[in-house]
């Protein structure tokens, strides 16, 4: 128990504040389109497949003016995002009509918050990193629940420390923690399985990350450069024929050199904000390539793709992002507690050959039981 006790204190101190800023970013991010403020951020989402095909065709028609992608207008969020090479990007209304636009993403709250909860401000680098902290946090709230049975019976509800010493820091540390376990433990579990896809072994059974693989690929790079002029508007209007339930998600160009344009779109069944029903085009003449159809894949890529509208809150409405704000507040409060009692109120010599707080709190409330 000596072990378990000095490796979570070893855990919060060094890795409690990477999670405190990842609970906070996410509890902000949560209620992001909330806040995003622009111009027609609150338009109604247009349906009418034409007026969007008549946006994308006049957005995408200027090569030398052409966003990378777009992603469409939802339900909570009004507007067109387009993001160009260089970090460059902007906000375009569901006509096709700049409202806004920004040469870094340092310019707009939501895009570098994003950055700094998904990558660190550090890419694929900063991803694993994140991921590796996923893991350790697992560690520390399952540790946690060990601990704390040992003073289970000094339980108190308590939002806050009732003192800012180190003995109720760590009291309300312990109960405080019990109370968001299964919350945190949704957050990092879907947090970690989302970086590191072989970890849905674990969740799904073997040999899951390669059917999740193989459902998820894309059709062979094609040897296809993107030409000058396309009819853009022409595949959107094939893509909402093929899937006429589907609500238009995004449209993206050719990456490493596939030769293929990709359009997704979102089923009503479909949990995944921005969906995994997805079309492709030939980058050089935009005739159809290949379309694949959400409703059609195995039921473990359906579980998987759950995982990330449970993280960010993308299902349930307005009580289930409340939920997981909690989660994220709840993280933020504890790492930060764990870090300030691990390198700045750590017991002295004095006070660690004294009976631990919950040790005496236990002989006290024992000796009144007993008379």
């Amino acid at each position: 128990m000596k072990l378990i006790d000095a490796l979570h204190r070893w855990t919060g101190g060094l890795i409690g504040l990477l999670l405190a800023i990842l609970g906070l970013s996410g509890a902000l991010l949560v209620h992001r389109n909330a806040w995003t403020l622009a111009p027609h951020a609150g338009d109604p989402r247009v349906a009418d497949v034409r007026q969007l095909a008549e946006a994308t065709q006049r957005l995408m028609a200027d090569p030398a003016a052409r966003p990378q992608s777009i992603s469409y207008a939802s339900d909570d969020f009004g507007l067109l995002r387009l993001m160009f090479e260089g970090g460059r990007g902007a906000y375009a209304d569901q006509h096709g009509a700049m409202v806004m636009q920004w040469n870094s993403q340092w310019e707009r709250p939501e895009l570098w918050l994003f950055d700094l909860h998904h990558h660190l401000f550090a890419g694929d680098a900063g991803e694993w990193v994140i991921g590796v902290a996923a893991l350790c946090g697992l560690f520390f709230v399952l540790t946690g629940l060990v601990l704390w049975w040992r003073t289970r019976r000094t339980f108190e509800w308590r939002l806050l420390p009732a003192r800012m010493s180190r003995p109720a820091i760590v009291r309300h540390h312990r109960d405080l923690g019990v109370i968001v376990a299964p919350l945190l433990l949704l957050s990092l579990v879907t947090g970690a399985v989302l970086v590191f896809r072989p970890m849905t072994a674990l969740l799904f059974g073997p040999g899951a990350p390669a059917r999740i693989d193989r459902a998820l690929a894309p059709p062979p790079p094609r040897d296809a450069k993107l030409a000058g002029r396309l009819d853009w508007a022409g595949m959107i209007v094939m893509a909402q024929a093929r899937f006429p339930d589907a609500e238009l998600r995004s449209l993206t160009l050719p990456r490493k050199n596939s030769g293929l344009i990709t359009v997704r779109m979102r089923r009503p069944q479909e949990w995944l904000p921005n969906g995994r029903t997805t079309l492709w085009f030939a980058a050089d003449s935009g005739a159809l390539v290949a379309a694949r159809d959400a409703a059609a894949l195995p039921p473990t890529v359906w579980a998987y793709n759950l995982l990330y509208p449970l993280h960010a809150a993308k299902v349930g409405g307005l009580p289930f992002r409340l939920v997981m704000t909690l989660s994220g507040l709840a993280m933020t409060l504890l790492g930060t507690l764990a870090v300030w009692t691990f390198w700045f109120r750590r017991p002295g010599r004095a006070d660690r050959k004294r009976p631990s707080y919950a040790r005496r709190s236990a002989r006290i409330m024992w000796a009144k039981r007993t008379g």
